[in-house]
């Protein structure tokens, strides 16, 4: 029986490797000791070790977001299994493709109280692309082993909801410990037992709902260039998202579109919108685009529409309807319509500049700054809480832009460094997480590194403003008096992040100032490993006046060239 496990663990190997996977995250465990053998023994996968279920999840989350090809994530029986949880729901929602395979105990030993024991079928529900339960392995199923591996990467890459988790439940028997015997033959070549191809052309039959409208650019809208291309056909500004990988130097890129749409002024008001990738954390720029004829590209038929304006879906690949939109006769749209928005992102810039100028070592101005020093080829990490806002708010094009990952689709802040530390396992250049104090201390057991594991560079910037400044901005710190506010929100920390960095064997730096921080960010990207840097940045409250500051700062602006406020 050990044998025809060891067999079939080492079939499932194989096939992943011939249908592209190239990295496994695997923990420690007994019950799954047949597959982490085979993934070990596989030479064309890169293996990574890691102690914690719950970070092992977010690890290959990470990876898997940083190469774009699907990661295979192993774990023993019990509750291992629901420590994925949390990365598996991130992965449905963020489309990240996951091949998450839990070991189980074989049947027998179900319902009569044996360790590490619990009901693992069905244990994500709602949020997989597919599921299989193909019980213990058995020689006389050895024809279907090779399809079992293949599907689960085409269901997690190609299913009809677009990437996402997939769910292997893999019950094995003692003995678990066994050498293979000869694997079933697979498809000549090196193919994988199944591929899928998919022809997603753009919608067709269709007119432009308007001549004056915007292109709202998010993660995954396509390549910039195509989004561009566009923008020039129909002469349209782009509001980009740092996501979207269009946040450059070009004459139609908007990049402080929160800030302008703050004020929402009458003469920038869209009649249309173009709708391209995933939403935008900013609540204004929806707010001052609600009014316009709305167009969605959604591949996936997912209606990512939480505010309900999209009146037309197109359900087409971006990059083909990019190009099949400018065969689609457009009305000019109105003298000036973009040099209004050219006029209101220049002066947008200046008055963030000015007003962003001083010693005020804030966190609007941490995130400015890394994402326009950062070397070119850095892949940024931000925590869903306000550093992905900040970034988004706050940052100038340039070019060569930082590729950006963020966990946006459920939205927490759980798992960050996890996830910055498996993006580094596979960039080629260097990782920088931006994260708060509390997403940092949330994460922290997954900086725990077992002994001989590989050492990825990897820098993580913690903006320390002693609590979730997020909340600072909500509803909650007007209506709850301080004390109370302190307690059950802001929950500021007693430990301090530059020594229990170190006292995990990392490297660390602690500053206060903008030249120290890019003095340690420069010295971290050109090391080894793991560099926490604490930046002791101003109090929350101080922090909200800085934001307050400079969206008086842009309106006053906006005045100044003819640009008259209104409501948003």
């Amino acid at each position: 029986m050990s044998v025809v496990q060891a067999t079939f663990a080492a079939t499932l190997a194989d096939e992943w490797v011939r249908a592209g996977v190239r990295d496994a995250v695997v923990c420690p465990g007994s019950r799954s000791t047949p597959l982490a053998l085979a993934l070990a023994g596989n030479g064309a996968i890169r293996l990574h070790v890691r102690l914690d279920e719950r970070g092992a999840g977010f690890f290959a989350l990470g990876l898997a977001g940083a190469t774009g090809r699907p990661v295979v994530v192993s774990v023993t029986s019990g509750t291992a299994a629901a420590e994925l949880h949390p990365a598996v729901v991130e992965a449905h929602y963020g489309r990240v493709p996951l091949i998450v395979c839990t070991a189980d105990r074989p049947p027998e030993l179900h319902g009569v109280g044996a360790p590490q024991t619990i009901d693992q079928r069905g244990i994500y529900p709602g949020v997989l692309r597919w599921a299989a339960d193909p019980g213990v392995p058995v020689e006389e199923a050895a024809w279907s082993w090779r399809s079992l591996a293949a599907r689960a990467v085409a269901e997690a890459i190609s299913g009809p909801l677009g990437p996402g988790p997939v769910h292997l439940n893999l019950a094995f028997r003692e003995p678990l410990a066994c050498e293979p015997g000869p694997l079933p033959e697979g498809r000549p070549a090196g193919e994988a037992a199944h591929r899928v191809v998919s022809h997603a052309g753009a919608a067709e039959g269709w007119t432009w709902p308007a001549a004056n409208g915007v292109l709202l650019a998010g993660a995954g809208c396509g390549s910039p260039a195509g989004v561009l291309a566009l923008a020039e056909w129909l002469g349209w500004p782009v509001l980009a998202d740092p996501r979207s990988g269009c946040r450059v130097p070009h004459p139609h890129v908007v990049a402080a579109a929160d800030a302008i749409a703050r004020h929402a002024p009458a003469a920038l008001r869209p009649d249309a919108v173009v709708r391209l990738g995933s939403p935008w954390a900013s609540k204004a720029v929806p707010a001052f685009l609600s009014q316009a004829a709305t167009i969605a590209v959604d591949p996936w038929w997912r209606w990512d529409d939480a505010d309900r304006r999209a009146a037309v879906v197109h359900r087409a690949d971006p990059e083909a309807w990019l190009a099949a939109a400018r065969r689609v006769p457009r009305p000019a749209p109105s003298p000036g319509w973009l040099e209004g928005w050219q006029d209101a992102e220049r002066v947008a810039q200046e008055a963030v500049d000015a007003a962003l100028g001083g010693d005020c070592f804030s966190e609007p101005l941490v995130a400015r700054r890394l994402f326009a020093e950062v070397p070119a080829g850095t892949t940024v990490v931000v925590s869903s809480s306000m550093p992905v806002r900040d970034l988004e708010w706050f940052c100038l094009p340039r070019p060569a832009p930082p590729k950006v990952l963020a966990n946006r689709g459920a939205n927490g802040i759980d798992g960050v460094c996890s996830t910055a530390m498996g993006a580094a396992a596979a960039a080629t250049g260097p990782v920088l997480a931006l994260v708060g104090d509390l997403a940092f201390f949330h994460d922290l057991s997954s900086l725990v590194a077992p002994c001989g594991a590989q050492r990825m560079p990897c820098t993580i910037v913690v903006v320390d403003n002693g609590g979730g400044g997020i909340f600072e901005f909500l509803e909650q710190a007007d209506a709850v008096d301080r004390a109370r506010f302190e307690r059950l929100f802001a929950t500021p920390q007693a430990p301090d992040v530059v020594r229990a960095a170190a006292g995990l064997g990392h490297r660390t730096a602690d500053v206060a100032t903008l030249s120290e921080l890019e003095e340690a960010v420069q010295a971290a990207c050109r090391g080894e490993g793991v560099t926490v840097v604490r930046a002791r940045v101003v109090s929350r409250q101080v922090n909200v006046a800085v934001h307050g500051r400079v969206h008086a700062a842009v309106g006053d602006a906006l005045r100044g060239v003819g640009l008259q406020p209104g409501t948003a």
